[in-house]
């Protein structure tokens, strides 16, 4: 891939993650109100009225992100690895980490909430228990804290400020984005923190985003006189 198309295919994933986030805040926050249905009966009987849009939006909030998040973690790590090649080897790593656990996540939770509805049908109390235990390890693999997406989050930045790239006010952004990621793992902390994060690094999205298509646009002005 040529230097000009990858930071265009960065700029594009960064955007896409950003929507992304965006739409599952308005599914679960405003379509489906998930914050104030606390009862795990009443989440399941939520889950068996909507099957069909959540089995959609775990597959797009869960397996479309972390397979997006590829292709950015990999757009990044060209763009920064020249400068930085053992803080960028580190900072892959973890950010393909956290594609993993976030396509993993999406796996178990459309199987989990699959079998916690067909439970329903025959026994609600025993559809309930099943969700009870597969709820903490969807949590536990990618929503219940950011502390891998906050490691990468930071480390981009980290390498972003050492090599001079992106923008300086977007790296330091990057910087609070990514250690409020890591604090989520607090107990304490995990949902408020978790919340935060997730708001912060849709700005932090869409600010990378903008800065790779137009370096991509940079770029592609830089192949072309070549030519």
């Amino acid at each position: 891939m040529s230097r000009w198309n990858y930071l265009r295919v960065g700029g594009l994933a960064a955007l896409t993650e950003a929507a992304i986030y965006v739409a599952g805040i308005v599914y679960f926050l405003v379509v489906l109100d998930f914050a104030n249905v606390t009862a795990p009966l009443q989440q399941v009987e939520l889950f068996v009225a909507n099957q069909t849009s959540l089995y959609a939006m775990y597959l797009l909030i869960y397996v479309v992100f972390g397979v997006v998040l590829v292709a950015l973690v990999l757009s990044l790590h060209a763009r920064l690895k020249t400068d930085a090649p053992m803080l960028m080897g580190a900072t892959t790593a973890f950010g393909l980490i956290w594609a993993g656990l976030v396509i993993a996540s999406g796996m178990v939770a459309n199987i989990g909430t699959g079998v916690v509805v067909d439970l329903y049908g025959t026994d609600p109390a025993r559809a309930t228990t099943v969700w009870l235990a597969v709820s903490p390890v969807i949590d536990g693999l990618g929503g219940g804290n950011e502390i891998v997406g906050g490691i990468w989050t930071l480390l981009v930045s980290v390498a972003a400020l050492r090599t001079r790239a992106l923008h300086r006010v977007l790296n330091y952004f990057g910087l609070v984005v990514g250690t409020v990621g890591i604090l989520s793992a607090i107990p304490a902390l995990g949902e408020v923190g978790g919340g935060i994060f997730g708001l912060t690094q849709i700005v932090w999205f869409v600010g990378l985003g903008i800065l790779l298509l137009r370096a991509g646009r940079r770029e592609a002005s830089t192949f072309l006189r070549e030519e």
